[in-house]
């Protein structure tokens, strides 16, 4: 398969990702294997692409905010039939066992795993990913819109349930990015 892959950060402007053929992952037990239909760019993938985050893999291909379609599952994967449409977001995998996972701030465990970061991203003809961190992706989104939700789309949903609001309450942005921006679709909605 081909894939964009950083080997050495730099500025994105001297152009560090390689496009390059390399072979289609294999899943693992509790993992899917996804053909990428579309992946968005976030900030985040320029923070590990000119290594603002240090690098922890010798090469790898960034991308969090994946939409795609289930190829096939590993031996234990039983959530998505082959054919159904996907998405990966940038957190990959939790220990679920450290005290964040235990209270249900998965988003703070401490040995994480995160797409396109400490694992092979999106930016690539396939990818995998442990069914349990994959979501649904509805027919009423595209691909291309679809993808931001993955990343902002979530941090702003988090937040607003997270608030706890109700009908009347009010509601301030702080920081107005893409998750304030889908914060404020949602609220409005």
């Amino acid at each position: 398969m081909r894939a964009l892959v950083l080997k050495t950060p730099a500025p994105v402007d001297s152009s560090p990702l390689v496009c390059e053929d390399v072979p289609i992952p294999e899943p693992g037990p509790d993992e899917i294997l996804i053909q990428v239909l579309a992946c968005g760019v976030c900030r985040t993938d320029l923070h590990v692409v000119e290594g603002e985050l240090p690098p922890k893999l010798p090469s790898i291909t960034p991308g969090h905010q994946v939409v795609g379609r289930v190829v096939r599952g590993g031996a234990d994967a039983r959530k998505y039939e082959p054919g159904a449409r996907v998405g990966v977001p940038w957190l990959h995998r939790t220990d679920g066992t450290c005290e964040y996972c235990a209270r249900g701030h998965e988003n703070l465990c401490v040995n994480a795993l995160f797409t396109g970061y400490s694992v092979q991203g999106g930016y690539a003809e396939y990818i995998v990913a442990p069914e349990q961190f994959v979501y649904p992706i509805s027919s009423s989104f595209e691909d291309l819109q679809a993808a931001p939700l993955l990343c902002a789309g979530i941090i702003g949903f988090r937040a607003l349930r997270l608030a706890n609001l109700q009908a009347g309450d009010t509601l301030a942005i702080y920081g107005f990015g893409a998750a304030g921006h889908v914060a404020i679709q949602v609220a409005h909605h």
